[in-house]
């Protein structure tokens, strides 16, 4: 009976949904222009030390780094990211890695967490306390040429795989093995990372993922956006949209996506590549999603293209994957994660489903019980 319930409550609000610090200056590193090939994924170009008060509490040394990863299109791009030790020796064989893909901050180079210094309190802090070096990317576009194509889930797992790469140069007490984490924008980033990671970099020791609040199935989305869309009981929708479309039209020129747009919506793509998330946000409190559009988004190329972008696998998980979600969400609603769910259940992949009575940030605290056991066992295997 509970599931039928849960099961007809998930099929509404799917349909509704789219329908509608320890370490002196002493021990950072000093610059380093570090040669390489341009070209070459997880090539390192730059190191940097980043000041202490952009360290995760607990770290023994922080570092930025600056790689060369594969961008939209598969051209080659540059990102940026950070590196994080704990304090001690490191155990035999390195320290083991978890690779932090970070939620939504925006889309302009302000908001890049090595530029802001936000890159990791105390849920991060935990992931350094159980002996894991950090390493986290802060995506194509974020702090580097070229706009942040937002929620370009094969440019975001390109990142996330390549900042392990570029890490494991910067620092080679390093191990081979580690694992994704992500939330939000970082937990769809995470399970793509989850379903390429051994392909794309069979050299390293990849040994699975998980993803909490991760967006999933907004693809649906995209066919239904026309004028007069209605208004939905979520937060940042608008947000979001703005952020998916304008990223799209930077790295897709040719798809014309200004055509598509109101003068609204051309504003709040501008607001979207100049500002960050706490100051667009309330510019668009009072704007919809169908605010933003003259025309419905009806264009094939244009929907292939956002398909490629936001369309989460179903297959091609070769490793563990713990998937996170709160029932409270107002951000990433629960029924997306059920449907998700439900699909990687019916392909048999290796997913752990777990859901929490929490919105949407505390999910990540909430499940941590469950995720530390998760990854310990990860890198017992």
């Amino acid at each position: 009976m509970i599931r039928a319930l849960a099961y007809r409550a998930a099929l509404t609000v799917v349909t509704v949904t789219t329908a509608v610090v320890a370490a002196t200056a002493q021990a950072l590193p000093v610059h380093a222009e570090v040669p390489n090939s341009v070209t070459t994924p997880g090539s390192v170009t730059a190191v940097d030390p980043l000041p202490p008060s952009s360290w995760i509490p607990g770290a023994a040394t922080g570092t930025k780094v600056t790689y060369t990863t594969t961008g939209p299109l598969g051209r080659p791009a540059t990102s940026t990211g950070a590196v994080f030790l704990p304090p001690g020796a490191a155990p035999a064989g390195g320290w083991p890695v978890v690779a932090w893909a970070h939620g939504t901050v925006g889309i302009a180079d302000r908001c890049a967490p090595t530029v802001t210094g936000k890159i990791g309190g105390p849920y991060l802090a935990h992931w350094l306390s159980q002996g894991y070096a950090i390493v986290a990317t802060d995506y194509v576009g974020l702090g580097t040429p070229g706009l942040h194509p937002y929620l370009d889930g094969p440019t975001e797992a390109n990142s996330v795989i390549d900042m392990v790469r570029a890490a494991r140069v910067a620092e080679p007490g390093l191990s081979e093995r580690w694992v994704a984490l992500g939330q939000s924008q970082g937990g769809q980033a995470a399970l793509f990372t989850a379903a390429r990671a051994t392909r794309y970099a069979p050299e390293l020791d990849y040994r699975g993922a998980v993803a909490t609040g991760a967006p999933s199935n907004l693809e649906n989305l995209a066919t239904l956006v026309a004028p007069g869309f209605p208004r939905l009981p979520l937060t940042g929708s608008t947000v979001f949209v703005s952020y998916i479309l304008a990223g799209l039209r930077a790295a897709r020129p040719d798809l014309d996506v200004d055509r598509f747009l109101t003068p609204v919506g051309r504003d709040a793509l501008t607001a979207a590549e100049t500002e960050c998330y706490e100051t667009t946000a309330p510019k668009l409190a009072g704007v919809s999603i169908g605010d933003l559009v003259s025309r419905p988004l009806d264009d094939p190329a244009l929907l292939s293209a956002v398909r490629g972008m936001l369309e989460v696998p179903t297959t091609g998980y070769d490793q563990p994957v713990f998937l996170g979600q709160g029932m409270t969400d107002d951000i990433v609603p629960a029924p997306l994660a059920l449907k998700l769910a439900g699909e990687l259940a019916t392909n048999r992949q290796p997913v752990t489903f777990r859901t929490y009575p929490t919105g949407h940030l505390e999910t990540m605290r909430a499940s941590l019980p469950d995720t530390t056991a998760f990854v310990r066992d990860l890198f017992a295997g």
